[in-house]
């Protein structure tokens, strides 16, 4: 993969990897994924990303379903 070189203000620099690290994740990966999502055409890969995201949180609905109803309040 190639390399690039950019130029950042060192505030925004600092707030970039401060992101990326409370996201688990590099600055240069956080600015790959940017890229990507703003010039690659949208595709399924958002629904992996869904589930990734949603894997990664571990909530857990101890069994609860619910219906369409059940979502508006009443």
């Amino acid at each position: 993969m190639p390399n690039i070189t950019i130029s950042l203000d060192t505030e925004l620099l600092h707030s970039g990897r401060e992101y990326a690290k409370q996201h688990q994740t590099s600055l240069n990966a956080l600015i790959r994924k940017l890229l990507e999502q703003t010039v690659v055409p949208q595709s399924i890969e958002w629904i992996d990303s869904c589930f990734e995201l949603m894997d990664r949180a571990k909530a857990d609905s101890n069994g609860r379903t619910w219906n369409r109803d059940d979502l508006y309040d009443r």
